[in-house]
This record gives C-alpha cells, sequence and structure tokens, in this order.
C-alpha cells in the first residue's frame, strides 16, 4: 500500500479522465459534401428548373414585345388636326362629322379610347395564347428528348435483366456515365449477377462431378449382377434378386444419365451447328416404335424441313423425352401420339400431341419440374425417373427457344417446342 501523505502536504489532483472518442468505427465514414455529387436528384432538378426558367424567360419576353406593340397602337390618336378641321384616323372609333363641341368631343375621345384599348387587350390575349401553345409544344418535346436520355440506362438494365431472365447470367450492365442513383442500381445488379452465376456454376459443377462419381459403383453393379444371372448353378431366389437389383440399378443409371444431362443443358449453346428437326423428331419416332407398337398407340405426324441452329444430341433428347412421354402416358387402347415440325414466324416448331388421360391445366407448370409427375409417386414408376420434361425445357432455353403445354379436352396434352431458326 502506499504511504500515507506527511501532515499539512497537499493532496495532489487527480489526472483528467481522457475524452470519450465520439468516432464510432462500426459506422462508415460520412461522404465529404455528398450534395456535390452529381446525383439523379440533382440533375432532373437543374433539367427541370432550367426548363422552366428558360420557357419562363421567353413568354415574358414575348408578351413584353406583344404588350409594347399593343400600347403603340393603343395611344395612337385616332384624329388628326388638318387646317383646324378634325379628320377621323381610326376604323374602330365611332363616326363623328359636324360642328362640336368640347364636351361632345371629350366624350367622343373617351370612347374611342376604352375600344381601340379592349381591341388591344384582345389581340394581346389572343397571341399570348397562341405564344404559351407554341412554348408548351416545345417544352413537351424538349422535356421528352430529355427525359429518353436521362432514362436510357433504365432502359439498358431492363433488357439486360430480360436477357438474364432468359437463362444468360452471363450478360452484365457494366454502365458507364456519372455516379448517380443509376449507376449504383447497375453495379449492384451486376454484383448480384455475379453471385448467382457462381452459384448456379457451383451447382451445375456438383451435379457433373456427383453424377460422374456414380457411374463408376453403378457400372460395376450392373456388372458385377450381370455375371451372377449368367451362373446357371444360381437358385430361383437368387435369379429374382439379381433381376430386381439389376432394374433398381438400371434405374439408377437413367437418373444419374438424366442428371448429367440436365445440368449440361442448363449452360447456352455456344457451338451451334445446322439441324433439321424433322430429322430429329424423325429419329425419335423410331426408337420408339417398338414400343409404341407394344402399348397399341399409333405414331403419325407430317415433318417437312424446320433447320434451327443448335446441339444435334440435346435437340434428339428432347424430341425423344417428349415422344416417349406421349407414348407412356396414353390410352391403353386406341391410342395415338402426332409428331410434326414446320416453320413459322422466323422459327422451326416441333409439335407432340397425343391422347391420354385429362390433365388439368393447373397441373402444367409442375410437370416441367425435376422428379414431377402427374398424380404418381417420385419413385416406383416405370415411365422414367421423373426428368423428362425438365431437361426438354432446359435444354429448349440452352437454345434460345421454349417450350410450352396445353391439355387436350379430350384428354392429352399438346407439346410445342420452338426454336429460333
Amino acid at each position: 500500500m502506499p504511504s500515507p501523505l506527511p501532515p499539512g502536504s497537499a493532496v495532489p489532483p487527480r489526472p483528467a479522465t481522457p475524452p470519450k472518442p465520439r468516432w464510432d468505427p462500426r459506422e462508415p465514414e460520412p461522404a465529404a459534401l455528398p450534395w456535390v455529387r452529381p446525383t439523379l436528384r440533382i440533375r432532373l432538378t437543374l433539367l427541370y428548373g432550367g426548363m422552366f426558367l428558360a420557357a419562363g424567360i421567353m413568354l415574358l419576353a414575348i408578351i413584353y414585345l406583344l404588350a409594347a406593340q399593343a400600347i403603340h397602337a393603343g395611344t395612337s390618336m385616332p384624329f388628326r388636326i388638318i387646317n383646324a378641321n378634325v379628320e377621323i384616323t381610326s376604323d374602330a372609333c365611332p363616326g363623328l362629322t359636324g360642328d362640336v363641341d368640347n364636351e361632345t368631343f371629350r366624350e367622343w375621345f373617351t370612347r374611342c379610347a376604352e375600344t381601340q384599348k379592349a381591341i388591344a387587350l384582345d389581340q394581346l390575349l389572343r397571341r399570348s395564347l397562341l405564344a404559351l401553345l407554341g412554348l408548351a409544344v416545345a417544352a413537351f418535346a424538349f422535356g421528352y428528348v430529355m427525359a429518353g436520355r436521362v432514362l436510357a440506362p433504365l432502359g439498358r438494365i431492363t433488357r439486360t435483366a430480360r436477357s438474364v431472365a432468359g437463362s444468360d447470367l452471363h450478360r452484365r450492365i457494366e454502365l458507364d456515365g456519372p455516379d448517380d442513383e443509376l449507376k449504383e442500381l447497375a453495379d449492384t445488379f451486376d454484383e448480384m449477377l455475379d453471385r448467382l452465376d457462381r452459384a448456379f456454376t457451383a451447382q451445375q459443377r456438383f451435379v457433373a462431378n456427383a453424377s460422374h462419381e456414380l457411374r463408376t459403383p453403378l457400372a460395376i453393379n450392373r456388372t458385377l449382377l450381370e455375371v451372377q444371372l449368367s451362373d446357371p448353378g444360381a437358385s430361383p431366389e437368387v435369379t429374382q434378386l439379381s433381376k430386381t437389383l439389376l432394374a433398381t440399378n438400371e434405374r439408377s443409371e437413367q437418373l444419374v444419365e438424366g442428371l448429367l444431362l440436365l445440368a449440361r443443358s442448363e449452360n447456352e449453346i455456344m457451338d451451334r451447328k445446322p439441324v433439321d428437326l424433322s430429322e430429329v423428331a424423325g429419329r425419335a419416332v423410331e426408337q420408339v416404335r417398338a414400343e409404341a407398337e407394344n402399348r397399341g398407340v399409333e405414331l403419325r405426324g407430317v415433318r417437312p424441313p424446320a433447320y434451327v441452329q443448335g446441339n444435334g444430341v440435346l435437340l434428339e433428347r428432347i424430341a425423344l423425352n417428349l415422344v416417349q412421354n406421349a407414348v407412356r402416358y396414353n390410352l391403353t387402347d386406341g391410342g395415338w401420339v402426332r409428331v410434326d415440325t414446320a416453320v413459322s414466324a422466323g422459327a422451326a416448331l416441333m409439335v407432340v400431341e397425343n391422347t391420354g388421360p385429362v390433365v388439368p391445366a393447373y397441373e402444367i407448370d409442375n410437370m416441367f419440374e425435376p422428379f414431377r409427375r402427374l398424380r404418381t409417386e417420385r419413385t416406383g414408376s416405370d415411365k422414367g425417373v421423373g426428368l423428362g420434361l425438365s431437361i426438354v425445357r432446359s435444354v429448349a432455353r440452352a437454345h434460345g427457344g421454349s417450350v410450352m403445354a396445353e391439355p387436350r379436352a379430350s384428354g392429352g396434352l399438346v407439346m410445342r417446342v420452338r426454336l429460333p431458326v
């Protein structure tokens, strides 16, 4: 403990407490002179304020000139004196003839001056209204042009957003110009697109890598099961179990292939070549013909040439998935599938129509989701793995096209694939 102070000594003053810092490091530093920044608000304020000021100055000058002209015309004498005789020179004033006294002349002069003032004011009003109308037209035209220039970045942002909505996440706005609210919006939108692009790319890479990694063990399982089935000494129970496991393994392989194709088709097709949709649809029909005959489904269609720029393998998968679904989800007796191709309004069409059960309109969107089927379970179906229509939509979008489904009143669907030529 410190030694006590000797008697009579003064108590030393306590050190002053340092002042508390007023700056909070968690808060961002305020920008210097924020009102100097050329924001959109300031630009619009200066623009419309300057337009209003210029229009006011022009209107004031026009009214001043018109008023000066009217005053000059209204203050001119409506008569002149010639050799002590009065001669009326105004057409607006009433006539005056003969000898008149001072009182009569004064009344006549007052009425004549009032008439000329009324005429001058009427002319001033008409000309002012015409000038105002002309200035209004000019102001609206100038405002329309300037508003288009100011809002042009919004159009660029909208076009980029529409392009991104078509599954093109590589597009960026990259807006140049003053550092205002529109540039902040464009930069924020570009940052969001970067994050979305990275997220989608990582997801597709994960699906592709997982599918590749799953291929090898599934292929090994299939080989082992096929070897077991080829053993003549295997018991019936083991043979039946091997067949069940082989069917399950085949279904898993289809699922992996579908996931791999789905991840691949989500990207935009860069390497494009001319592809005839009629040839693609014809190959799909031939591949499904045997299954259609076994199910009693008739295959129809008229397929004239319809060329598009794209990937032939992926387009063939579109046709195959649609035709397979049309055959499998059909009537058990007397069903048919019609596959047509055509060219209309600068686009190639492939239409797959089939008979089948009645499809509610509210179920159409759900059918394009992965692992979704119409009134069936996710698993345990012999009609596929639930990725067919999802792959169709992804491939169509990757080619810049679209796919639409419409239910038929008598049952079945009409699937329309539209691709740019």
